[in-house]
């Protein structure tokens, strides 16, 4: 007896990467199920073309997309995946072969380390590794959560761990990390002043270079080298931003 496993994906203009994410999860998934927020640049048509089966619908906010992603699968045990993200082969094999055991352990989710590749390199500190995420669960029994940038999966019972990883590329460019830098900031000042939470002068002082001493000494990111440097100079320009916006 064998589990069935759907993999989801939401998108939105994410044609020059779809499609290769479509195919890395092919080769463990009985079927790869993606949701499109109104893609303009043929999403849609290249993740069909390898082998997806395709929705499309207007954009509700991250965790709304995922939970109807989930609830449009043809199979209860999904795994949620970024058009940003691939498994390695290691994590691959290891859903593969839990496929084939039985599922009745106790074990409502399952999660994985995250690996960063960023300016030519895969970051192992900087506080970006290991990152675990859930991404494997029952959607009988978990359900995403968050209305703005930080969405998370609330699960209802035990969580398992692999420990292949989970092949993340966020940027396309060190251009890419500014524009989404400036898109994120706007979304978690929206999400604090929702929250009621006021503008603190000391956080917008004091909390870039305390995020950036963090990053780079405490998490290890000289271990980085330059890309670590950049890592944690971007943390700090995130920091510094939001808690300007939340002043706005």
């Amino acid at each position: 007896m064998t589990t069935p496993i759907s993999a989801i994906i939401i998108t939105r203009n994410e044609a020059d990467r779809i499609g290769e994410t479509v195919r890395s999860l092919s080769a463990f998934c009985d079927e790869v199920l993606v949701v499109d927020s109104e893609s303009t640049d043929g999403t849609v048509e290249v993740a069909r073309q390898a082998g997806a089966r395709v929705l499309v619908r207007p954009w509700t906010g991250y965790s709304d997309q995922k939970n109807h992603a989930a609830t449009e699968a043809a199979n209860d045990w999904v795994i949620s995946i970024d058009a940003d993200e691939r498994p390695g082969l290691a994590l691959a094999n290891e859903i593969a072969a839990w496929k084939m055991r039985e599922p009745d352990d106790g074990r409502v989710a399952w999660s994985m380390p995250r690996l960063v590749y960023y300016m030519g390199r895969w970051i192992r500190h900087s506080g970006w590794y290991p990152d675990r995420k859930v991404r494997l669960y029952d959607r009988r029994r978990a359900e995403w959560e968050g209305d703005y940038v930080h969405e998370s999966l609330r699960v209802d019972g035990a969580v398992g761990r692999f420990s292949g990883d989970l092949l993340h590329f966020p940027y396309r460019s060190v251009q890419d990390h500014h524009r989404r830098i400036d898109r994120y900031t706007a979304l978690a000042a929206e999400d604090a002043r929702s929250r009621g939470r006021r503008f603190n002068p000391l956080m917008l002082i004091l909390g870039p270079p305390a995020y950036f001493l963090k990053m780079y000494l405490l998490k290890g990111g000289l271990l980085d080298r330059s890309a670590g440097l950049r890592i944690a100079y971007m943390g700090a320009r995130y920091v510094f931003i939001r808690e300007f916006r939340i002043l706005r």
